[in-house]
């Protein structure tokens, strides 16, 4: 339950997660160079996290949003800077959440969807973060609440949401689509098979 983020460089950061062991939420981060086959630490992030998202900006830095940590449900957010190898704090989501889903649009902005948040209810709520001002701003809900579900970029710049799980965590197989242009999400066809922390590409 951790991430991992293809950097500029070439680069994997691999930050957070869950040591299912000592059943705690990690706060370590590490790269792995493929040049040499080697890991080596780099900067912790400011709190520990996993079932977070990852998303490398235009600018090469990367957004690590909301996640869990001990029986607590985040909405904090911070920046990587490849640079430096550190971590600083960013804007705060309106809701917290984890098993959601985050995507780069076309206008360099991120949009991060449903997740499971406070008391464990599924979300359909939506959010857009712009690196340009650090704000996060609330978008268009989904139709429907969902968890571990995938979101795609698509050639058209609108994103695919596909699968995930409802409010009892069953699997769902219902699909949308999400218009950054409107902030609207339509619904589109369904999945075959139900199917949740399943991968799209």
């Amino acid at each position: 339950e951790h991430t991992a983020t293809l950097l500029p460089s070439g680069k994997v950061l691999v930050a957070g997660g869950d040591d299912t062991f000592n059943f705690v939420s990690l706060a370590s981060a590490e790269l792995y160079d493929p040049a040499t086959g080697v890991w080596t630490p780099t900067g912790s992030l400011g709190a520990a996290r996993d079932s977070h998202t990852a998303t490398r900006l235009p600018n090469g830095q990367v957004l690590v949003a909301g996640g869990y940590a001990v029986y607590a449900i985040l909405n904090s957010t911070e920046l990587y800077d490849p640079a430096t190898g550190l971590w600083t704090r960013g804007g705060s989501l309106a809701n917290p959440r984890y098993y959601h889903t985050a995507t780069l649009l076309a206008n360099g902005k991120v949009l991060v969807a449903g997740g499971v948040g406070t008391n464990g209810t599924v979300l359909t709520s939506a959010e857009l973060y712009d690196p340009a001002t650090g704000v996060w701003t609330p978008t268009g809900s989904l139709n429907t609440g969902r968890a571990a579900h995938t979101a795609t970029l698509l050639a058209n710049g609108t994103v695919l949401v596909a699968g995930g799980g409802d409010n009892y965590r069953h699997p769902i197989n219902s699909a949308e689509v999400y218009d950054p242009a409107t902030g609207v999400w339509s619904p589109t066809g369904n999945l075959n098979a139900v199917r949740y922390e399943h991968t799209a590409t």
